[in-house]
């Protein structure tokens, strides 16, 4: 027993396709009885693996909610062999209410695995996730994007594998998605995972499962979309849950790994002097940040500590000390340590 008290209108082992919520038991002032409603879809035909595809792990990343919903209308029983559990906004609250964290509890989803299946309604949620959807799972994509602050160019995350046959499958899953990007871990992951992300919890059950950044900058991307739907559609063709569906040629991947965060160490207005994909150099001033409330204060200089490409960028322009500017990544093999 889990002792989830999070209800489930749906049925893991039926045939064909259901739709409905995940109760998330919620009593406040104006419902004594009432419950969040997580929604969820359910296609199972046949013999197959079972893919857990979720979105809106943080409210406000929309590239991925829209995608899986997307799939949950278009996809049905007859196209599919094996299950496809398809969770659009995983943390209802934030998701709604298009926030990173969780107006109710202010609870930062990514940050709260293993859960606890009698703690706030994110806890549970990701106590839910992890103790009764994963063990369901053979495989599991969880669709990120760089919300309301950052903005990442489609993007895979994933780590390196425990054994051939994991790391066999790892590259399966790269290639199917066929992201222009992809940021690899060089450590972390396996059952002993203590991340507190949806990658841990589909870690620590032996679920073989990577993440995405598609995006971001609080709004949708026409050619990340589109390149997100594509990649799960190979993706489930190459699992073999989709025999049917003929897989375009893919563009190819560019591994990197990332070296580290630029941070703002004052408070004003970033000028960036770099975008997503430019070549940086260790010790480049790469934007300014200005004292606008004191016009005769020259602007201070923002140097990077690291020399590779931008894979993100901040994208509001006000900034404290301690915001991320960018974030800088190198080629896998770059003989560079990694941070």
């Amino acid at each position: 027993m889990t002792g989830t008290l999070i209800s489930a209108e749906v049925d893991y082992e039926a045939p064909g396709k259901q739709s409905g919520y995940l109760r998330v038991p919620h009593s406040v002032h104006r419902s004594a009885y009432g419950w969040l409603p997580v929604p969820i879809t359910v296609i199972r035909n046949g013999e197959g693996p079972t893919l857990v595809v979720a979105g809106g792990n943080h409210g406000d990343e929309y590239e991925g909610q829209i995608t899986v919903s997307r799939l949950a209308q278009e996809i049905e029983p007859e196209q599919l062999h094996g299950r496809l559990i398809l969770l659009p906004m995983l943390n209802f609250p934030a998701a709604q209410a298009g926030l990173r964290t969780s107006p109710i509890d202010d609870g930062n989803l990514n940050r709260l695995f293993p859960g606890d299946p009698k703690g706030s309604p994110s806890e549970m949620i990701a106590h839910y996730y992890e103790e009764v959807v994963m063990p369901l799972a053979d495989y599991a994509v969880d669709l990120h994007s760089g919300g309301s602050s950052l903005f990442y160019p489609a993007t895979l995350l994933r780590g390196m594998g425990h054994g051939p046959e994991e790391e066999a499958a790892l590259k399966l899953m790269q290639e199917a998605l066929d992201l222009p990007y992809a940021w690899v871990f060089t450590s972390g992951g396996g059952r002993s995972s203590t991340a507190r992300t949806a990658m841990g919890a589909a870690n620590r059950k032996g679920v073989v499962n990577v993440m995405t950044e598609l995006g971001g900058a609080g709004m949708v991307t026409p050619d990340i979309l589109k390149r997100a739907e594509r990649g799960l559609r190979r993706l489930m063709h190459s699992l073999g849950m989709m025999p049917d569906y003929a897989p375009d040629a893919a563009d190819g991947t560019r591994e990197l790994i990332v070296r580290g965060s630029v941070y703002a160490y004052d408070e004003g207005v970033f000028e960036p002097f770099k975008t997503v994909g430019d070549e940086v150099f260790e010790g480049e001033v790469v934007g300014l940040i200005h004292h606008l409330d004191t016009p005769q204060k020259a602007p201070d200089e923002v140097t990077s500590p690291y020399g590779g490409i931008v894979l993100c960028q901040r994208t509001m322009a006000p900034v404290r000390r301690g915001d991320a500017v960018y974030q800088i990544a190198a080629d896998t093999g770059t003989d560079q340590s990694i941070v």
